[in-house]
């Protein structure tokens, strides 16, 4: 087992009548810009995006503007199926609290104008020093109030829950949209994150699909004793190529009826300087292998 040190994929006979879609994922091409990106979907047989809100605030912050970005995008013959993401949406005193809602609200307002239906969630470890109930408490009052703006909005929210933070498992995620009680919230699948917090496949296979709002198809192994949670390092693994039975992932996903979009979330900074045209047309190739087979 040997981190990605370069793009490669080994082919194999496709299925063509597929019911799902694919994405492009923009970690995958983490150095480019924004409408590179659409490029480079749009020439390597992607449906969609998944446009990071890095690249997407720094495309509007020097000039660009939602409009000419999604004329830039419906030319292309692509549809914008997510923005990833609101960072620390744990954020939950005073000043701090009202910047993650002002944050969210203005992803939700330029999702909304890309015709995009979701913007990501998701907790980093501003509060892992407190109780797992705090925790829980402080999470929900948090998504409840991005749920809101949504609603106002037509979009939603997928929260993705973080291996190395105290809000890593699919269940509390589960409980989250349980308690906020709104029909905007759901989870993102994330093979490696959820590995890595300790779920199953089989905790995936029986989700109610309609709580699944995209999948990250990715790889990668456990830290070792000591060894840092460096997402650069640990998920830098072509799918196949970690220690994950990513196959087991991908069919648990497939069980559930589940039928969005895909993007491969590709944590490898060797690929990352390889041709990207050349790596986002192995990562489509390479969720085909394992999605249509």
């Amino acid at each position: 087992m040997q981190p990605a040190d370069t793009c490669r994929f080994i082919p194999n006979k496709l299925v063509k009548d597929k019911t799902m879609f694919l994405g492009l994922h923009g970690v995958s091409t983490n150095h480019s810009n924004l409408l590179t990106d659409i490029r480079v979907a749009r020439e390597t047989g992607y449906d969609s995006l998944e446009i990071l809100a890095s690249k997407l605030i720094r495309y509007l912050d020097n000039g660009g503007t939602l409009s000419r970005l999604a004329h830039a995008i419906k030319a292309s013959h692509l549809s914008t199926g997510c923005v990833n993401a609101l960072l620390s949406i744990e954020r939950h005193k005073g000043e701090e609290k009202q910047q993650m809602l002002d944050e969210a609200r203005r992803l939700t307002l330029a999702a909304e104008a890309l015709d995009c239906p979701t913007v990501q969630i998701l907790a980093l470890n501003g509060i892992d020093h407190e109780s797992d109930d705090t925790i829980m408490d402080i999470m929900t009052e948090n998504v409840e109030a991005i749920g809101r703006i949504g609603l106002e909005h037509n979009v939603r929210y997928q929260i993705e829950v973080i291996a190395f933070t105290k809000f890593r498992k699919l269940e509390q995620g589960l409980e989250i949209i349980r308690r906020a009680g709104l029909t905007n919230i759901g989870m993102v699948i994330d093979f490696w994150h959820l590995y890595a917090a300790g779920n199953t496949p089989a905790d995936v296979a029986v989700l109610d699909p309609g709580l699944i709002y995209g999948v990250h198809f990715c790889d990668g192994r456990l830290p070792r004793p000591g060894e840092a949670w460096d997402q650069s390092v640990l998920r830098a693994y072509m799918p196949g190529e970690g220690e994950m039975d990513v196959q087991a992932w991908t069919d648990a996903v497939r069980k559930t009826g589940y039928d969005g979009m895909w993007t491969a979330e590709l944590f490898s900074p060797a690929c990352w300087e390889t041709d990207i045209f050349d790596a986002a047309t192995i990562c489509r190739e390479n969720m085909e292998r394992f999605i249509f087979t």
